[in-house]
């Protein structure tokens, strides 16, 4: 499982570009699952549903996952739309992200050639203006420790950027923090070796 993080977008972005009469739009839009991607696709179809082509591609999870990838030609020439504009994509480096691209056609062809340009370039432009934002890959840990070291165990969550989410006071103080997974184990090892052992630390199972 890769904890590194990764880019995702921070806002929509639109690019429209008028080729040989036929107006191409480009939206890109924050997808974080496979069914948001299909369902941004079907808002733009939606839409666009006076267009003959609503072509797409999506990066539904890491940049580089191809497992969460996908993508359509709508009815343009096999290999001409969707391909292009899933490369595009993934050649990005930024995840969770879908295009659709939507084409008034004006009546004067393209051929596959000017089609592949068309789609791929419009998604390239639409990147340009894309603004992104760092997804830390995050888990939860309790925390069991005595009153009198809640002092040195509040800055090493400080130390490791952690946050705290949770706590309740009885006999123990228990925290539950969420922290990046790339710092659990520097995290729980200082915990640990700071409080002699006396502090205690759990993952929390699902998150």
């Amino acid at each position: 499982m890769n904890d590194l993080p990764y880019l995702i977008p921070a806002a929509p972005a639109v690019f429209e570009e008028e080729i040989k009469k036929s107006l191409f739009i480009t939206h890109l839009a924050h997808t974080p699952c496979v069914e948001a991607a299909k369902g941004f696709v079907e808002q733009i179809k939606a839409k666009h549903s006076d267009a003959r082509h609503n072509c797409w591609g999506f990066v539904a999870g890491r940049p580089e996952d191809s497992m969460l990838w996908g993508f359509s030609d709508d009815g343009e020439p096999s290999g001409t739309a969707g391909k292009p504009i899933l490369a595009q994509l993934s050649g990005s480096g930024v995840g969770e992200l879908t295009a659709v691209v939507t084409r008034y056609s004006g009546g004067i062809k393209l051929g596959t050639g000017g089609l592949v340009k068309a789609y791929g370039g419009g998604v390239q432009q639409a990147l340009k203006r894309l603004q992104t934002i760092e997804k830390k890959i995050t888990t939860h840990l309790r925390l069991q420790l005595d009153y009198a070291f809640m002092p040195i165990a509040q800055s090493l969550l400080v130390q490791f950027g952690a946050r705290e989410v949770d706590a309740s006071y009885s006999d123990m103080v228990e925290l539950i923090v969420e922290v990046e997974r790339r710092q659990v184990d520097g995290l729980t090892q200082s915990i640990i070796n700071k409080s002699g052992a006396k502090a205690v630390v759990f993952p929390l199972t699902g998150t």
